[in-house]
């Protein structure tokens, strides 16, 4: 779906009128292409032995570095010794993990201040940072939770494309564990342009880099639920280009739209209702049968029945609940009863906005988007026992055939209430997706990652 407002003020006399009158200018996103490259060199600021580590592997990535410590009064990186002016920065990475106390942020945060006017369109900031913990010192506590603060009302100052997201590391994670520069890359790449203001939790060492960076999914069977249209689709697109071989599963009532969806990422097709009682079974029967394995299971498969809760039947409750919730308990009952679905599986659910801050007319919808966050949280722990994962991505507002239509007026307010003033598209979600399916994220699990652009509410 086209954002007619967005192209009418990026150029000409629309870019004019919009700045004069104060009104939104979003910009077009820097999203994945194969070769992309960072806009500019990355400033990493800190001094200890995790910003050597990150700033190591970003020159094996072929990255130009600049170094701050962050102790030495903070250079500003716009001109060198010599006088000439420096390029843009494409990111800023801001190491704080061996901050011990809320004074200690001041130096290595003002330093990454004087940077930012330094970013370049579509660039990007990553806070890396330790998890607070209850069994912290309040001290410590204070400083580690700080970050959080910090990291959320910087993404709501910058502009031009660019976003801040962070990383928190669990007590015992190194800077260069597998996951950590795994999220690093994600998080600097295009195929996070719509994630803002959020964290990812590294809470192990476990994970590994792939060898190919654009088919981080290489040799994987991947199932993706509701795959006929929409964000479904997309995941399937985008889990086949990243090397994966798809399951497209739908309903029979679907069944034209999956099978063009299957032969377009050159998978197979299951035409299927999630909340049949064998539901798993089928599933597990078709992959193992065709593919010979499943690494991989996308539950997208979501319905909406909004009515508010006066009004509300049972009918429109359990519905939502049935294909929302009930049927991914099932399926990941079956998958984890099962020794086809083995070491190094992955399973990503897809959640949403209203589930963390609930919705007008949507209590069933939420309901179910809530419960989804608490099955991830809680199947963290049983999946850990065969080094798999579980995470959730939860979407804001999407460009998809239902959002259309909504009302134009309300349609535009929710479009610009986020930090990068713009909906989202199916493609955010699923290279969300794709990044948690993969091994570069085997240390990430029971996460909820938001794709929302970071409404201008809340976190």
């Amino acid at each position: 779906m086209t954002d007619k407002y967005t192209a009418f003020v990026s150029r000409g006399w629309g870019r004019d009128l919009a700045k004069r009158l104060g009104l939104p200018q979003p910009v077009a996103l820097r999203r994945y292409a194969a070769d992309e490259r960072l806009p500019g060199p990355a400033l990493v600021v800190g001094s200890g032995p995790s910003a050597q580590a990150l700033a190591d592997a970003l020159e094996g990535w072929g990255v130009e570095v600049r170094r701050d410590g962050a102790d030495d009064g903070g250079a500003s990186p716009e001109a060198g010794s010599d006088g000439a002016r420096r390029p843009k920065l494409g990111a800023i990475i801001l190491v704080l993990d061996d901050v011990e106390g809320p004074e200690g942020l001041s130096a290595p945060v003002l330093a990454a201040g004087r940077a930012l006017r330094s970013l370049a369109a579509c660039g990007r900031v990553v806070t890396v940072s330790r998890r607070a913990s209850a069994a912290d010192e309040p001290s410590l506590a204070a400083a580690r939770q700080g970050v959080e603060g910090i990291l959320r009302s910087l993404a709501k100052e910058l502009r031009s494309g660019s976003t801040a997201n962070g990383i928190l590391l669990a007590e015992g994670v190194g800077a260069d564990a597998p996951s950590v520069l795994g999220a690093l890359r994600f998080l600097l790449s295009g195929r996070s342009a719509f994630v803002d203001g959020q964290f990812l939790t590294v809470g192990t060492d476990g994970g590994a880099l792939p060898l190919d960076p654009d088919r981080p999914l290489a040799g994987k069977v991947a199932v993706v639920t509701g795959a006929a249209r929409g964000i479904g689709a997309s995941i399937a697109r985008t889990l086949g280009r990243d090397g994966a071989k798809v399951v497209a599963v739908d309903v029979p009532a679907a069944g034209e739209s999956l099978a063009r969806v299957a032969n377009e990422v050159h998978g197979t097709a299951l035409q299927l209702d999630i909340t049949r009682t064998d539901a798993g079974e089928r599933i597990l029967e078709h992959a193992v049968g065709r593919h010979g394995r499943l690494d991989i299971v996308v539950h997208n498969a979501g319905i909406t029945r909004d009515k508010l809760l006066a009004n509300m039947d049972a009918a429109k409750w359990d519905s939502v609940i049935a294909v929302n919730i009930a049927a991914q308990l099932r399926i990941n009952d079956a998958l984890l009863a099962s020794d086809h679905f083995g070491d190094g599986a992955h399973i990503v659910s897809v959640s949403s906005t209203s589930g963390i801050a609930g919705n007008r007319g949507q209590t069933n919808y939420a309901a179910s988007k809530a419960g989804v966050v608490g099955m991830v949280r809680s199947t963290a722990a049983r999946l850990a026992a065969r080094g798999g994962t579980v995470n959730a991505v939860a979407p804001g507002f999407i460009e998809t055939e239902m959002t259309a239509k909504i009302p134009f007026a309300t349609r535009e307010v929710a479009r610009r209430l986020n930090s990068l003033q713009q909906g989202g598209l199916p493609v955010d979600v699923a290279e969300a997706i794709a990044f948690l399916a993969s091994d570069a994220a085997g240390g990430i699990s029971g996460n909820v990652l938001r794709v929302c652009g970071q409404n201008l509410v809340g976190q």
